[in-house]
């Protein structure tokens, strides 16, 4: 199977997809990855250099699992920017994945509510999208629950 995850931040992956991943990669599966912003702005400091940081740190985290494409867009704006959807859309039709997994709809954060919102708008009807949990379970029912406890110092270690 193609996995796809996507997360709105650099971070977001290994916080929140990370276990579900792993599970899959060990059955076999073919992961893949998309960030959606630059992270530039997920830090109480400034930083200049912050989303190379971010970046980079994500794509040292998900080493071994998946090279991550990073869209770039600025943090903090996806329900205002142009032309997401169609990122996203010709992106995902590349990868043609099985399965997405991304944010939940209800999530807190209004990036990844925006990025869980476009990507059901754009492909909803073709592949089969499932939603992680949010941040502490906040207003997240799941229908499913996969056990990662045999990936979960894994996870720890990349976050």
């Amino acid at each position: 199977m193609k996995i796809l995850a996507i997360g709105a931040h650099p971070d977001d992956i290994e916080i929140f997809m990370l276990g579900f991943l792993l599970a899959c990669k060990k059955r076999g599966d073919e992961i893949f990855t998309i960030v959606a912003t630059d992270g530039s702005k997920g830090n109480v400091t400034t930083s200049k250099d912050l989303k190379n940081i971010r970046a980079k740190e994500t794509k040292k985290a998900l080493t071994g699992i998946s090279n991550p494409k990073m869209l770039n867009f600025i943090d903090g704006n996806l329900s205002f920017t142009k032309n997401v959807e169609k990122t996203l859309i010709n992106n995902i039709k590349k990868i043609n994945p099985n399965l997405i997994i991304t944010h939940a709809p209800e999530d807190y954060h209004p990036d990844h509510r925006a990025l869980s919102n476009h990507i059901t708008n754009s492909v909803g009807f073709k592949y089969p999208i499932i939603y992680c949990d949010t941040l502490m379970c906040v207003n997240f029912i799941p229908d499913y629950y996969i056990d990662i406890t045999s990936f979960f110092e894994q996870k720890k270690a990349s976050i």
